[in-house]
């Protein structure tokens, strides 16, 4: 059996992987069923498909989360809608 004891698996931290998982499996279906993950320029002007912008916009939540903790600590909420403006910022077209 697969030992986990090594990580403290609370739900936030479940939901956190599990979420994670449904971007990636959710881009492999779009990208299945409707092609077109061309490069294109987005709002920083780099040529990004729709994996790449997934992939920013992720990176950059994670570290909108991190600053929120080590600045205000808990709550979440703010870092929260934050990571969603991020993204909203990261995929929006030129």
């Amino acid at each position: 059996m697969l030992d986990l004891s090594w990580m403290a698996w609370t739900w936030p931290t479940a939901a956190f992987f599990v979420f994670i998982l449904l971007c990636i499996v959710s881009m492999g279906v779009w990208e299945k069923f409707s092609p077109g993950g061309a490069p294109r320029r987005g709002v920083f002007g780099l040529e990004t498909t729709r994996g790449d912008r997934l992939f920013i916009s992720l990176l950059g939540s994670i570290f909108i989360f991190l600053g929120w903790l080590w600045v205000f600590s808990t709550p979440l909420w703010g870092a929260l809608i934050l990571s969603i403006i991020w993204t909203i910022f990261v995929f929006t077209r030129v």
